[in-house]
């Protein structure tokens, strides 16, 4: 089975993967680690801030290595932003049943009062070396793209609207099948 984790920056992606590696022991790819990997070792020109263009470079590489990983009835999670919305087009029904979608959005109300405690916690997996970009409004704009993006394909949205450990653990919670 593969766990797709995506969702805005800050909602815990890293921490949801993590948790989910400890409890079924199953790896995680952080896409941002071949993305910097990509990057550092000058494989590709792009950036760290070119979001929209590191999805189109990264996901055909990604998509690839996920049916790869179904072929042999491995397991894996795949945590990262770098998933288009309309990813399901990409894969035929056979793979389709061995994919488990997750996508984190947190509310407007919820950064609004939470924003200093979002802050906090933004290097509890992995260090983010520069988090200064990090705004109140910036949170709000990528959390309202990915809820927009999920919901124009028909995707499901983990909403964090009030208690961020109860609503993280409810997907780890939920007993997946693995091969």
């Amino acid at each position: 089975m593969i766990v797709l984790i995506t969702g805005a920056s800050h909602t815990g992606k890293t921490l949801l993967a993590q948790r989910m590696l400890e409890k079924y022991k199953i790896p995680y790819l952080s896409i941002d680690h071949l993305k910097m990997g990509l990057i550092r070792s000058g494989q590709t020109e792009l950036t760290p801030e070119d979001d929209e263009a590191l999805t189109g470079y990264l996901w055909p590489i990604v998509r690839e290595m996920i049916k790869t990983v179904i072929e042999n009835k491995q397991n894996l999670i795949v945590e990262g932003c770098y998933i288009p919305f309309d990813w399901r087009k990409d894969f035929d029904e056979q793979y389709l049943q061995s994919i488990r979608f997750i996508c984190l959005a947190m509310t407007e109300a919820y950064i609004d009062a939470h924003f200093a405690e979002i802050k906090a916690h933004s290097s509890d997996i992995e260090v983010r070396l520069d988090d200064a970009d990090c705004t109140i409004q910036g949170l709000k704009e990528d959390n309202c793209a990915y809820i927009e993006g999920c919901r124009k394909y028909g995707e499901q949205v983990v909403m964090i609207d009030s208690n961020y450990q109860r609503t993280i653990n409810k997907p780890i919670d939920q007993e997946l099948v693995f091969v």
